[in-house]
């Protein structure tokens, strides 16, 4: 006699190892939805680079198109949304961009807005919950990943970009990108992203991914090895350049022309597929888990204890 909880081996075929195909085709019919946070000061190619992991114009870049033109800037909190369909899967992608911080003088409380929209969004899905008729299928607006951008200075994280991180962290998945790798030599780029490590550990920054209990040995592998990598140092571009007899995405520089695909330039391919092909999926669950779970337990909690209590009868 079988034990409660111990695995058995059917007999015969009974046919319930379909269910992940049939997971699979409602999954399919419904979509799946991902949001995005970009954030950094003005100037990093945050567009350029949105544009080129999803292979699709999505974003209109707020770059120059003189020398002598000024630096268009985002003032406010704007979204853009697409839908991309690959291979039969379809896939809603919500852009956030944010405002640049840190590009004025007095910078204090610059993350304000940045951290509003990440909890409105969070309270927005508490009140679909809570809502005594709601939709089958609440839509998600919950920003599932921050990319946040740093300057590639090859010296240290500023200030800012520490306190910025620091909030940020808190309440939703942070992956670190430094922009325009490719103003840096590979040896200065090594220094700058073992110098940021080093910070990023005597803050007690805590950056995605998490390993998580039920992960297995491959998972737990896996986030070593985006660990080692983070930031990612990446280099985006939309335009084509010819190697080797062959159109790629790149760009020129001072020291010749960049293959924005080849791991050898720059870790772009590293974090596409981070965010597309390995973690995607992971993402979503860990803000919905660790990050709106937090928030839902605060938000009850003090419900609750603003809630008045009847007055005993006399």
């Amino acid at each position: 006699m079988a034990e409660a909880g111990e695995e058995i081996m059917a007999s015969a075929y009974v046919g319930f190892d379909s269910i992940t195909r049939q997971i699979e085709h409602k999954l399919l019919k419904r979509g799946f939805q991902f949001n995005v946070l970009v954030v950094g000061p003005t100037g990093l190619g945050k567009s350029t680079l949105i544009n080129t992991i999803f292979a699709s114009h999505l974003v209109d870049s707020k770059g120059r198109f003189t020398a002598d033109e000024p630096v268009r800037q985002t003032t406010e909190i704007q979204q853009v949304s697409h839908v991309i369909v690959e291979n039969g899967v379809k896939l809603r992608l919500n852009i956030v961009d944010t405002p640049g911080y840190g590009d004025q003088i007095n910078n204090e409380g610059c993350w304000d807005p940045i951290m509003k929209h990440i909890k409105d969004q969070h309270s927005a899905y508490l009140r679909k919950e809570l809502t005594a008729q709601r939709d089958r299928h609440i839509q998600d607006t919950r920003i599932h990943c921050c990319l946040f951008f740093l300057n590639p200075t090859g010296h240290s994280l500023r200030p800012i970009d520490i306190s910025v991180m620091k909030r940020l962290v808190e309440v939703v998945n942070v992956v670190p990108v430094i922009a325009k790798a490719d103003t840096l030599t590979l040896e200065e780029r090594e220094v700058f992203k073992e110098r940021i490590r080093e910070e990023l550990v005597y803050n007690n920054i805590r950056l995605y991914p998490f390993d998580k209990e039920e992960d297995d040995e491959e998972e737990i592998r896996l986030n070593e090895t985006i660990r080692d990598i983070i930031p990612f140092a990446i280099v985006g571009s939309e335009n084509n350049v010819i190697i080797d007899g062959k159109s790629v995405r790149g760009r020129k520089n001072r020291w010749g022309v960049v293959n924005v695909e080849d791991p050898n330039h720059c870790e772009f391919s590293h974090l596409r597929d981070f965010l597309t092909r390995t973690h995607l999926q992971d993402l979503i669950e860990t803000t919905a888990q660790i990050h709106y779970e937090a928030f839902r337990s605060k938000q009850l909690l003090a419900l609750k204890d603003n809630v008045p209590r009847p007055t005993p009868a006399q």
